[in-house]
């Protein structure tokens, strides 16, 4: 171990000397209060999340995270309430097909220029036409009331329209170019002064930021691995560090760990239906295993979830039901007893499978028990995860083969057999991207080809409503109505396992203030609030 540790340090040794002079704090006995105050003013984070496409709002830069250099129209708060950013106030018509909102107007980009209805046409026209992950397909043309008011106009009523408004970071339309990506100018708590690739981004508050002015003038990112990031902890050298779980036992001096709820959640998704399709592309569709009911039911009431999280997560986490744990539109009612060996035992001998030839798996008329679960090779949790279960479920009788494999490879397999996937998000539609029939085959979304005419009919209700509450209710009845459903309970085309807890070491005294259930691991999740951030007086 201490040559590992050694060897760390050599290299954060290499990578720290990449670093502007403002990086580093005097030492000397000669520090002036301005040397003090620059140090208490500046933050050196370690936090993983570098998009590779740049800072983008158009193309999907913020939809984790604040997007930092620009600002939203509405966002939510640590209750998932919906509240004002750049706009005053919103309005949805009784059809839910035309959103007007209107803008503030002392609202400038970093350059000093106002921002105006121009602005946010032209970011949603871009990033409609960009096709990107910014999916705006509902909406079909944006046009302005006046300077300050803006109408949305939907092909038909869509409630999770207004998560387009909350993630979507306005971009200036005066300075947009095939550069903006890499040097950014937005409204946002934060400008960019500089972004090595791969190694660093610099970032200064924004003098013209209309709202509650951040503590911190300067923040420094650094891109580093997860070994070389506890390094740099472990060396005083980072303020925040996000570390995996398996160093979240090691203490660092001056620095406490913290442990954040999330819902970026691990499952597994099962092949649904019967093989014998192909896809569009010939791929093969199906598995006769997995479409089994008692199959899936049983694994997801044989796994012993609090074991993953204790063996896998070094406790760090929470079982997962479904793929919107704990978040405003999650039906409680999918919470089951699980490593339930017994029940499961009988669900399957109830259903025909019999350890006909003594092997120790079991049979039902020609088929096995037995299927491969993939996982994407050099994810060490997904790893274990795989091969934890795969171990849990033997004793049932299921033989699971675990197969690392790249993206590349498991694009290939992931329509007929079981892959190891993580989701989570505080959108609601990715529900619908995940379960509707709609998006069967349709990039990771729903790989199993699952089809539920009763959950696509919940799907569609709480798409079309206009009041929030009347769609979280149809959100949850996807989930189980007390009949059916798309959870464990229900159907089980998923068998989900564990929410991962984000974990993080920040250095004493630094109050980074409440921090709301984070989504999946992209970008930057915990700068949500960033403005909120200060040292502890």
């Amino acid at each position: 171990m201490k040559k590992i540790f050694l060897r760390l340090l050599t290299v954060m040794a290499i990578v720290f000397s990449l670093m502007i002079a403002g990086c580093a704090q005097s030492k000397s006995d000669q520090s002036t209060e301005k040397d003090v105050k620059r140090e208490m003013d500046e933050l050196v984070l370690s936090i993983k999340g570098e998009p590779d496409t740049g800072f983008d709002p158009t193309t999907g830069w913020g939809r984790y995270g604040s997007p930092l250099f620009q600002s939203t129209l509405l966002k939510r708060d640590n209750n998932f309430n919906i509240v004002n950013d750049l706009a005053t106030s919103y309005e949805v018509t009784k059809d839910g097909k035309a959103w007007t909102v209107v803008l503030r107007e002392d609202v400038q980009f970093s350059d000093g220029k106002p921002l105006t209805a121009d602005d946010v046409i032209f970011t949603f026209e871009t990033a409609l036409n960009n096709g990107s992950v910014v999916d705006l397909n509902v909406l079909d043309k944006v046009e302005a009331v006046n300077a300050h008011t803006v109408t949305f106009t939907l092909k038909e009523a869509q409630s999770t329209f207004i998560n387009s408004l909350v993630v979507t970071g306005i971009v200036p339309k005066h300075v947009y170019g095939k550069d903006y990506a890499k040097n950014p100018i937005g409204s946002g708590p934060y400008q960019l002064v500089q972004w090595d690739k791969g190694q660093q981004l610099i970032v200064k508050a924004n003098p013209e930021y209309y709202d509650k002015k951040p503590y911190f003038q300067k923040i420094t990112f650094l891109f580093l691995n997860e070994d070389a990031t506890f390094a740099a902890a472990q060396a005083g050298k980072v303020d925040i560090a996000a570390i995996p779980a398996s160093f979240s036992k090691q203490q660092v001096p001056g620095m406490r760990l913290e442990a954040f709820q999330s819902v970026d959640n691990r499952g597994i998704a099962f092949p649904y239906v019967k093989s014998g399709a192909v896809t569009k592309d010939g791929l093969p569709i199906g598995n006769d295993v997995t479409a089994d009911s008692a199959i899936r039911h049983a694994i997801n009431m044989a796994v012993d979830r609090q074991a993953l999280i204790d063996g896998v997560l070094e406790g760090h986490g929470s079982k997962a039901y479904t793929s919107v744990d704990s978040l405003p539109w999650w039906n409680p009612e999918t919470v089951f007893e699980d490593a339930d060996m017994d029940g499961a035992k009988t669900l399957l001998h109830d259903s025909g499978w019999k350890d006909t030839d003594d092997d120790g798996f079991l049979e039902k008329g020609p088929l096995k028990a037995e299927f491969s679960l993939y996982y994407p090779a050099g994810d060490a949790i997904r790893q274990s995860l795989s091969i934890a279960v795969a171990d849990m479920i033997k004793p049932l009788g299921i033989n699971i083969k675990v197969e690392g494999a790249s993206w590349d490879i498991i694009e290939q397999k992931m329509f007929s057999n079981a892959v190891l996937m993580g989701w989570g998000s505080h959108d609601p539609h990715e529900m619908y991207d995940v379960y509707s029939s709609r998006y069967a085959g349709v990039d990771y979304y729903n790989t199993g080809f699952y089809k539920n005419e009763k959950v696509d009919e919940y799907f569609e209700k709480a798409l079309a409503a206009t009041d929030s509450a009347e769609a979280i209710e149809y959100w949850k009845k996807a989930q189980w109505d007390g009949t059916t459903g798309l959870s464990a309970i229900g159907d089980a085309p998923w068998a989900w396992l564990v929410n991962i807890d984000h974990l993080y070491l920040v250095k004493n005294g630094l109050d980074i203030g409440k921090q709301r259930i984070q989504p999946h691991g992209h970008g930057w999740p915990v700068t949500n609030n960033i403005e909120d951030w200060k040292w502890a007086e």
